[in-house]
């Protein structure tokens, strides 16, 4: 195992990515030298030819992000499926979140790619536009990769232009955590799915006034509330190429949620804030300024982690078909690799050996195989484990249909939505204002 960099633990559900305009230059910049160098690819799959000898042996390269915990389990996997298939070891590599993807864009640019690796929905469209992976449906076709066992949108999450250019590590949805604890001890209610938007900020003036903790944490300037409150409205984060949103979604967003901060539903700006951290122990529902936070729902081992209380999970308000079957995070071949038939087969043993999926449990997210899943499921000793598995099995019976894999900009996008959100919070902008702006900054995101 090398490790690129020294590993630290991020978010199960996604990596984070702070310069992010910097960042996504160099990447387009590294990934548009990968088309400008299509002999390099045909040259050199994963590394020198070395990696196959006379004898029919087989060394793949594989490169993901994550803590020592995953870089482990990921471990070993690996050496189950070479205990099953002697003729093929692994070249591991891994490294913390931050620097990955500049490191994966450097090493596709300088033809030295690895069979295998790691990958979100904030970088799949671009490196399957510029044709750098490998089209997965001929496998899927030929029954070499099994996906039968997965949730259909799940599937179509790693379809891009009609290819399907990465199969799900994991499943994962939006969840509304809340403080069960809190809520019990002071006879009020638990949140419900289905409840409206209207419904839940109801609630959460409630809870504020009942127990002097705020109801809800502000999601406004959450693209994972955003996106699904778009969808309930017959819009879409995206919509081809371009947004699926505009100006007045986005005022009626900022000014739904500038009401409930007037009721006193919401904590102040500043505390509103410390919640937009992507860091688990952050969230303000288990550093109790606020009864509820919008997160992924297999981030409750980690949010059990750092709170006494008992904690709950739902999905996010409104009809809960606006959600999906999110990949945490995918598998993706490279296009020129020289054992894209043997990269494959991992990808697909990955997915469905059993003993494999027992390994790796929900770290990448909930099993993709549903079968499997429910097996991990009844194995599962962690509480909060199990839970996240029960409520996300629960919500795919009522997911809708899934939405298209992000577009090129995505990160800015997501970053541009917390710059304007906390404008209105803070009264810098009115909604409309912000919505303008953000707007604007979206559009040339993704241009």
């Amino acid at each position: 195992m090398h490790p690129a960099t020294s590993p630290t633990a991020g978010t199960p559900a996604e990596p984070t990515h702070r310069t992010l305009a910097p960042r996504r230059r160099f990447l387009r910049g590294l990934v548009a030298a990968v088309v400008a160098a299509p002999l390099i690819f045909g040259a050199a799959a994963c590394g020198d030819d070395s990696s196959e000898a006379g004898d029919g042996t087989v060394k793949l390269s594989i490169f993901w992000w994550g803590g020592e915990n995953r870089a482990k389990l990921t471990e070993d996997a690996l050496a189950l499926y070479t205990k099953k298939h002697p003729n093929v070891t692994f070249e591991k590599t891994w490294q913390a979140n931050q620097g990955y993807f500049d490191k994966l864009a450097t090493l596709t640019a300088g033809g030295n790619p690895p069979d295998i690796f790691q990958i979100d929905d904030n970088y799949l469209s671009e490196y399957a536009e510029r044709s750098t992976v490998l089209d997965l449906n001929s496998y899927k076709d030929s029954g070499k990769l099994d996906v039968s066992k997965f949730p259909k949108s799940l599937l179509e999450y790693g379809v891009v232009d009609g290819k399907l250019a990465g199969v799900a590590s994991g499943e994962n949805t939006q969840g509304l955590v809340y403080n069960k604890t809190l809520l019990t001890s002071n006879g009020l209610p638990e949140p419900t799915t289905g409840m409206s938007w209207e419904e839940h900020i109801a609630w959460a003036e409630q809870v504020t006034k009942k127990t002097k903790v705020p109801g809800t944490q502000d999601p406004s300037a959450d693209y994972k509330a955003f996106w699904v409150w778009l969808r309930q409205q017959g819009k879409d984060l995206y919509k081809g190429k371009e947004l699926g949103f505009d100006e007045a979604d986005v005022t009626r967003w900022f000014e739904l949620w500038k009401g409930a901060r007037e009721r006193g539903a919401t904590p102040t700006p500043d505390v509103i804030h410390e919640g937009n951290a992507s860091d688990v122990t952050k969230q303000l529902v288990v550093t109790g300024k606020a009864a509820t936070s919008w997160v992924w729902v297999n981030q409750m081992p980690d949010l059990k982690k750092n709170t006494k209380d008992e904690l709950g999970v739902v999905a996010y308000p409104g009809d809960p078909s606006g959600q999906w079957a999110r990949a945490a995070m995918y598998w993706s071949v490279f296009k020129g690799s020289k054992h894209r038939d043997v990269a494959v087969d991992v990808i697909n043993f990955l997915a469905n050996d059993p003993e494999a999926v027992a390994l790796l449990g929900t770290d990448r997210g909930l099993p993709s195989n549903l079968d499997l899943r429910a097996k991990v499921s009844e194995t599962a000793t962690d509480p909060a484990m199990k839970q996240s598995i029960q409520v996300e099995t629960e919500l795919a019976q009522k997911f809708g249909q899934a939405a298209q894999v992000p577009i090129k900009g995505h990160s800015k996008v997501k970053s541009e939505l917390v710059k304007a959100a906390e404008n209105v919070q803070y009264g810098r902008a009115t909604p409309a204002e912000a919505a303008a702006q953000y707007v604007a900054a979206c559009k040339s995101a993704i241009a």
